[in-house]
């Protein structure tokens, strides 16, 4: 956008604040408020560096080689990401920046910034990856105590799921209201949604978004759990993307289905002129099976992500691939071949977007490139196969800190300040007696 088009936009939709928005190394909204008119006198502004090196529990990692002054960014935005705020009581806008230093290199920190880079390496050879996500959600009843298990809200009819209600058309207008302003929100934001359905666990929702270039899906991941959340805290409920927020019921997952298309034949790269898969396909496939489990941590990255791989409750416990087999980590979906793509099921909802697709990309590239073949496509449901991903937190963190693939792909510097801060939150995690340790062991050891 021009600067006389941005200052009709202002003006056309009466904007008085605006909302400067730096997604986190978490994917949090972090950020600055500003005056509509301070913000087209200078749409760029200054924030510490230190805004990526916060971890979950809100602390700042201070050791020196990772964050030695502290310097100050600077904040472009991406007029691309201008949007109304639609549940703001005054007439507000929002935008997703950039960040760059002071000679005008890209920070190289920013989860924004190291998908910029997996993308470059794509438009390099040529391709561009398309990628739709699936996000799982709960809407749980309001919870102000974190020892206090969440509970199902209470719906239009009065009372509570108390059993699953996959699928079910009356089980999603219990909660209709919310579903609405859902909707309404999406739509003034300009975000895709392509369908809505209740999913396996008791009040849990999925959205599917309408395909597209990462970036942009990216962004309206970030934008969209902002306003789940509004729309639920609205009507006096919360909605959560924890990956595992209730003991009893399945995990939230956001899947990634991925196809490449070449830049200049805008053909879909996993199918040849007649329609059959090529070996990009497949290569792709097995580029997922090698490195997927050294970068699970940008796909699973607390320790509650964990629990959601659980056998027979609809996660993938292994990394097989197969057609149309849900039980697998890696889907290929029934498709015509101009629609042919992977559906990658290992990640949290959990999880920061941006980090999360660029590892998948990263994983697929290095197959690619390296001509990597995937194994046999498995038929059988592969819960009765052998468990393989990292099963904890800490595993995840040792693989990672151990892979020069993801060294060279996603930066050193980065890579040290990632792991830095999950070993942080880890510790943080393992300092914490849990109700579990004081019921049966106070007084039986």
């Amino acid at each position: 956008m021009k600067q006389q088009e941005i200052i009709d936009w202002f003006k056309q939709h009466d904007i008085e604040d605006i909302e400067v928005i730096v997604p986190d190394m978490a994917g949090v909204a972090r950020g600055k408020m500003l005056l509509a008119e301070k913000f087209l006198e200078q749409p760029a502004m200054r924030l510490p560096e230190s805004v990526f090196v916060q971890t979950i529990t809100g602390e700042y990692l201070h050791e020196p080689l990772i964050n030695p002054a502290d310097r100050d960014i600077l904040v472009k935005p991406d007029m691309d990401t201008l949007r109304v705020l639609p549940w703001a009581n005054k007439s507000t806008a929002t935008v997703i920046n950039d960040c760059y230093y002071e000679d005008g290199s890209a920070v190289d920190i920013s989860p924004r910034q190291v998908l910029k880079n997996i993308l470059k390496a794509y438009q390099e050879k040529n391709m561009v990856p398309i990628v739709a996500p699936e996000l799982e959600f709960y809407l749980v009843k309001r919870n102000a105590d974190p020892t206090v298990p969440l509970e199902p809200p209470i719906g239009r009819s009065g009372r509570q799921e108390t059993v699953r209600q996959p699928f079910s058309i009356d089980a999603l207008d219990e909660f209709e209201p919310v579903i609405e302003d859902i909707y309404q929100y999406a739509d003034s934001m300009g975000i895709k949604i392509d369908t809505l359905e209740h999913e396996m666990g008791t009040a849990q929702l999925e959205i599917n978004f309408e395909h597209g270039e990462a970036m942009q899906l990216c962004d309206h991941v970030i934008m969209f759990k902002r306003i789940v959340r509004e729309a639920a805290m609205r009507h006096n409920i919360y909605a959560t993307f924890m990956s595992k927020p209730m003991q009893a019921e399945p995990g939230s997952a956001m899947h990634w289905h991925i196809s490449i298309l070449g830049i200049e034949s805008n053909d879909n790269i996993f199918s040849d002129d007649e329609g059959r898969e090529t070996e990009l396909f497949k290569h792709f496939i097995g580029g997922l099976q090698t490195y997927f489990p050294e970068a699970i941590l940008f796909n699973a990255p607390y320790v509650n992500s964990y629990r959601r791989f659980t056998r027979w409750q609809n996660a993938p416990i292994n990394i097989y691939w197969g057609y149309d087999n849900r039980t697998t980590g890696l889907r290929v979906p029934s498709s015509e071949p101009v629609n042919r793509r992977i559906e990658n099921r290992i990640a949290g909802a959990d999880v920061n977007p941006y980090l999360s697709i660029a590892a998948s990309l990263a994983c697929g590239y290095l197959g690619m490139q390296e001509e990597i073949k995937p194994s046999a496509p498995e038929d059988s449901n592969a819960y009765n196969l052998p468990f393989t991903l990292p099963k904890n937190l800490f595993n995840a963190i040792e693989m990672l800190e151990g892979s020069e693939a993801m060294q060279m792909l996603f930066g050193e510097r980065f890579l040290q300040i990632y792991l830095a801060i999950k070993k942080y939150e880890y510790q943080k995690y393992f300092a914490d007696i849990s109700p579990w340790e004081r019921e049966f062991l106070l007084l039986n050891v």
